[in-house]
């Protein structure tokens, strides 16, 4: 096997009865990867922590469902603590994979390893294949330096403008690299501009070179502006949001013949795109993220035909009245629909910590951090909040982090979190979980170094040091830009269907069941009063929108 000063990443296949079957197998990655054979946990657990300590990265760890010295659950135990951020997989021989699937199928579950497969047989099992590329992609998209760095953004620190454009970079999926100024690669893309120059400065390739006064800069650079839609042009329909029900919306509407424009105020996927790993979203048996999920519908709703904006709020909707278009307004221009479906989401509710509200974008965050948590690597952070996407942000952190408070107001986690991240949080030993506590206070020397929590039953106070502190608490529907004859609850949420008052319903007949109060504008996804707050349930309502479209598109024709 090669040096690794040769700087490759490590497999490490621990393989004591059958060693020849899986180094065969996994010898199609030995061009970019290293390979490293074992016997025994204990001989993994030695060569992992060396590899740690000569600061080696290792994608994957594999083993057989066998093991002479360890059982496989401890041996995946001693394999976390010394790398974290590899990938687990366990490949059980033929011979005895029903055997062992009852003892170790709920290690799944409780996020012991991610992987459970058989053995390939024979040649070409692609199935097997899939499963280990997938985890070196998840691997390769969120630990790593990208090995080619398509963005490259100059900045002197992480200030919050800085910040924030890396977490879109992120979560468009476009692999890029931070330059400090006096480096040579920073300094040859500086001397292309002229006079002061402020930070950061965004280069990509084939675009012109921006100076980033904030993200709308750089999506605005990508991707253009609503204004580049013709102006004379009508479309059929305007989605606003671009998030789970607006990316279904999207892909739906294009597909079925529907000339459609979707324009999203920050990066395509909404919140859902922030998830460091959704796994309980259908068809997902190893589970992905929210900026891969969010990526591919992009892709598939642009191979149907739909146009995306990205970066571009909506000031405004005027409806239209007697047969005109409504009137989706930005400040990049106006897009003029037949109809509109309203999927803006929610944003979370901010904590009102004034020295931490200061804070945000140097060590305090809205949202996970899919993308930032490999700066947090050895540090202490806190993640707020009792929902999912706090789940999925705890346990993506504890990769890197030394330690991770999940902090909650409820007593406890069952009625907010899935069952299964629940169980995965219970294990992880990196993980400790406060409930009935809240954030009251906390500061820093530029950068966050510590919180107060109180304990909302006693009301007793407790500081603690924390470099991170990533906020997920409530939702909040993004809607102040809707008008008036649109009617909403009083939480601020959008009323569809036989939930609109009963005085506006036409001749005695409610709207569709996501038509709003005003005839040709839909809502779908966490926007809607009473929709559920989960991805699949989003991603159906954009889908089952489109054919209320369709109806509505056929009364004005006809």
């Amino acid at each position: 096997m090669s040096d690794p000063a040769a700087g490759r990443p490590v497999i490490v296949v621990c393989a004591p009865a059958h060693a020849e079957v899986l180094v065969d197998e996994f010898g199609r990655y030995a061009r970019d990867y290293d390979l490293r054979t074992t016997r025994s946990a204990a001989e993994t657990t030695a060569l992992m922590s060396r590899l740690r300590a000569a600061g080696v990265p290792v994608p994957l760890v594999v083993t057989e469902s066998r093991l002479p010295d360890s059982g496989v659950y401890e041996a995946f135990a001693a394999w976390r603590e010394a790398i974290p951020t590899a990938r687990r997989l366990v490949a059980a021989h033929w011979e005895h994979f029903g055997a062992d699937a009852a003892g170790l199928r709920p290690g799944l579950a409780k996020g012991k390893y991610d992987a459970y497969l058989l053995m390939p047989r024979g040649r070409r099992d692609e199935e097997f294949h899939t499963a280990v590329t997938e985890l070196l992609s998840d691997w390769g998209s969120t630990v790593p330096r990208p090995e080619v760095a398509s963005v490259q953004v100059v900045a002197p620190s992480l200030d919050p403008v800085t910040v924030a454009v890396r977490d879109f970079l992120d979560r468009m999926g476009m692999p890029h690299e931070l330059l400090h100024p006096d480096s040579e690669a920073a300094r040859a893309i500086l001397a292309d501009l002229s006079g002061n120059v402020a930070y950061p400065v965004v280069a990509a390739y084939g675009r012109e070179t921006v100076v980033a006064r904030s993200v709308r800069d750089v999506a605005a650079s990508f991707y253009g502006r609503p204004a580049d839609i013709v102006v004379d042009e009508v479309v059929d329909l305007a989605i606003v949001g671009a998030g789970p029900a607006g990316l279904a919306a999207a892909v739906y509407g294009a597909s079925e013949g529907l000339d459609t424009v979707a324009v999203e105020a920050e990066a395509v996927g909404g919140q859902a795109g922030t998830s460091s790993m959704i796994r309980n979203y259908l068809g997902f048996p190893r589970g992905i993220s929210g900026m891969r999920l969010a990526q591919r519908a992009r892709n598939q709703a642009i191979r149907f035909g739909t146009r995306f904006f990205t970066g571009w709020p909506v000031e405004s909707l005027a409806p239209g009245g007697d047969g005109e278009p409504h009137e989706v307004v930005t400040e990049g221009g106006t897009i003029r629909a037949r109809a509109v479906v309203v999927a803006s989401g929610v944003a979370y509710r901010r904590l009102g910590v004034a020295p931490l509200e200061e804070l945000v974008g140097s060590g305090v965050s809205y949202g996970a951090a899919a993308g930032s948590a490999r700066e947090f690597e050895g540090a202490d952070v806190v993640v707020v909040g009792g929902g999912n996407s706090a789940g999925q942000a705890a346990i993506h952190l504890a990769r890197f982090a030394r330690s991770v408070r999940l902090v909650a107001r409820r007593p406890d986690l069952a009625a907010t979190m899935s069952a299964y991240l629940i169980r995965e949080i219970a294990f992880n030993s990196r993980i400790s979980v406060l409930t009935g506590r809240e954030v009251i206070d906390g500061g820093g020397d530029q950068r966050l170094e510590w919180l107060v929590l109180r304990d909302v039953a006693s009301g007793e106070a407790e500081r603690l040091t924390a470099s991170g502190l990533f906020l997920l608490i409530g939702a909040e529907p993004q809607c102040e830009w809707l008008p008036e004859e649109i009617c909403r609850d009083d939480r601020g949420f959008v009323l569809t269907g036989r939930d609109v008052p009963k005085a506006l319903w036409s001749g005695g007949v409610p709207p569709a069941d996501l038509e709003t109060s005003v005839p040709g504008v839909f809502a779908a996804g966490d926007i809607r009063a009473g929709s559920m707050k989960r991805v699949a349930a989003a991603t159906g309502e954009g889908a089952s929108v489109v054919a209320l479209v369709h109806a509505h598109l056929g009364t004005r024709q006809s």
